[in-house]
């Protein structure tokens, strides 16, 4: 028998201990005080989470129905949430507008731009399109072996140059792209675009040896040796060989074994390779269109040139000069759990919404040469911000031996899991971990009444749980749910199993789902929320490891 289709261990009608849920006309209760030992999560849930109606349970649940307390005072209602009533159960719920974050005090109410992703895809398509139209309008076929050969190279050698340009936009950290396609996303589409590239590079190295060889009537080594002789060609080779290494250290299995700061000094030599690409091209037979040809190639690469500068190096310098930020707390949260409060100059002049997270890079020795992504684990307040990181790594141990005072350079913010996602009134959380982080900062901020939001929070024990006061303290003060799911992952009872999330969120299907935690717990959850009806637009989740 499967987990989910056991009996109910608990046919008694009282609320499970690992939740926080408003019982009807009363204030809410913290149900998860007092345990000494990691509570056992059931093999089925008792209780509906609240709503702003009345839900009736299945009758064969045995469980009371709950409803929404009231919103507390001053806390207000965007989508105009009526008042509980008896009723039937929750109808779907209607499409809304993406929230644009509030402005800060001071600061123009500009809407971000934002690329969608399709938009994003489309336009690099359109671009390989034309690229091949460019050479389809210069090509002279023929029926000769050399001239097949040459016409496959150059069509290979100018695609290659296109997707290395592609590559090399995805990692500039425009925000508008960064803002809409999101960081994960983009780092997914540069490793697999990568791939692509450097078979494309392989196939216009092999064409135009063999169709070399052909024309000069040699052998392979010989025309090899030869074409090694002319100076854009041996660059070519050069910048190859660049390629090919930062293909090789990002492969999965080396990477794991390769030292961050090595793996960062290999992959800046996709810079001098793409250089060394570009001048072989402008030398080579790829770009015999003439002048117009020639500068639409040039103006390409340093547009894009421009782009990483400008955002890499000349942003995160101007603000580091502008905002000054330092660390000014370094508190303990948890067993291997730190927050570190940074404050600065105008903070609210970088724009940063809960969910998205910066790259930083704090001035001690053993920190400084990595540039590490942590998601902000509150609002910005008071010109400071907040993450909090567990102990991973030697990077993250280092983390918890930072001094007050010590200087640091943040880059962003980066990321698209925000606010602006949200298409529906309701909305679950589903954290794993320390992926609570941003998911916190969006459940004290996701505007909504009693039942739109609801957090589940997903850890193998008790100590597991991250900022569990505070996010205790939201849930009473916004009247949202609250749930502890507390268990190991290969335990006989999966609470993220379908039918127990429906059990714990009834009208799930309507709901806008917010997913961040490991990757392994991510995959699962996913495939669990569309199994339970959520279509997988309404998805939204960030994989920092990949940020």
């Amino acid at each position: 028998m499967t987990p989910e289709a056991r009996p109910h261990p608990h046919p008694h009608p009282h609320p499970h201990p690992n939740s926080l849920v408003p019982p009807p006309s009363q204030p809410l209760r913290v149900r998860l005080p007092g345990h000494p030992a990691p509570v056992p999560f059931p093999a089925a849930v008792p209780f509906p989470a609240p709503t702003a109606r009345p839900v009736r349970p299945p009758a064969s649940s045995g469980t009371p129905a709950s409803s929404g307390a009231p919103a507390p005072s001053g806390t207000p209602d965007p989508y105009g949430t009526p008042a509980p009533e008896a009723a039937s159960p929750a109808p779907e719920a209607p499409s809304v507008t993406p929230v644009p974050a509030a402005p800060a005090p001071g600061i123009p109410d500009v809407p971000a731009l934002r690329l969608a992703p399709d938009r994003m895809r489309v336009g690099i398509l359109v671009g390989a399109g034309a690229v091949t139209l460019l050479w389809g309008v210069q090509a002279r076929l023929s029926a000769r072996p050399d001239i097949l050969f040459a016409g496959g190279a150059h069509l290979a050698g100018l695609l290659a140059g296109y997707g290395v340009l592609v590559l090399l936009l995805l990692m500039a950290r425009v925000p508008a792209i960064e803002h809409g396609v999101g960081a994960d996303r983009l780092a997914r589409w540069h490793a697999r675009g990568g791939r692509y590239a450097l078979g494309l590079v392989g196939a216009h190295a092999a064409l135009a040896l063999c169709g070399y060889a052909v024309h000069a009537r040699t052998d392979l080594v010989t025309a090899s040796a030869d074409l090694l002789a002319y100076g854009a060609i041996a660059a070519a080779t050069a910048g190859t060989a660049l390629f090919v290494a930062v293909g090789v250290t990002s492969a999965r299995a080396v990477r794991r074994r390769v030292r961050h700061e090595t793996w960062r000094a290999v992959h800046l030599g996709a810079l001098l390779a793409a250089a060394l690409g570009f001048a072989h091209q402008l030398v080579g037979p790829d770009l015999v269109g003439g002048l117009l040809t020639r500068w639409l190639w040039s103006m390409a690469h340093t547009t894009v040139a421009v782009l990483l500068v400008w955002y890499r190096i000349v942003v995160p310098v101007r603000a580091a000069l502008r905002h000054d930020l330092r660390v000014v707390e370094v508190r303990d949260e948890g067993p291997g759990v730190v927050s570190v409060l940074v404050r600065g100059r105008g903070v609210a002049g970088l724009r940063a919404e809960p969910g998205q997270f910066f790259r930083w890079r704090f001035l001690r020795p053993g920190l400084r040469a990595t540039a590490l992504p942590f998601s902000l684990s509150a609002p910005v307040r008071d010109d400071t911000l907040r993450i909090t990181v567990k102990e991973l790594g030697d990077h993250t141990r280092r983390i918890r031996r930072l001094k007050p005072g010590t200087r640091v350079l943040a880059s962003g913010p980066f990321g698209a899991l925000t606010a602006h996602r949200r298409t529906r009134r309701k909305v679950l959380l589903l954290a794993g971990g320390v992926g609570i982080t941003p998911l916190r900062a969006l459940f004290e901020t996701l505007p909504g009444g009693p039942g739109d939001v609801t957090l589940l929070y997903r850890a193998s024990d008790a100590t597991g749980l991250v900022l569990r006061a505070e996010l205790e303290d939201i849930a009473r003060e916004r009247r949202a749910a609250l749930h502890f799911l507390l268990g190991p992952s290969d335990g006989p009872y999966d609470p993220l199993a379908p039918r127990a999330l429906r059990h714990l969120v009834p009208d799930l299907a309507a709901h806008d789902v917010y997913l961040c935690g490991p990757p392994a717990m991510a995959r699962a959850a996913t495939a669990a929320l569309i199994r339970a009806g959520v279509p997988a637009s309404r998805i939204h989740s960030e994989d920092f490891d990949h940020a």
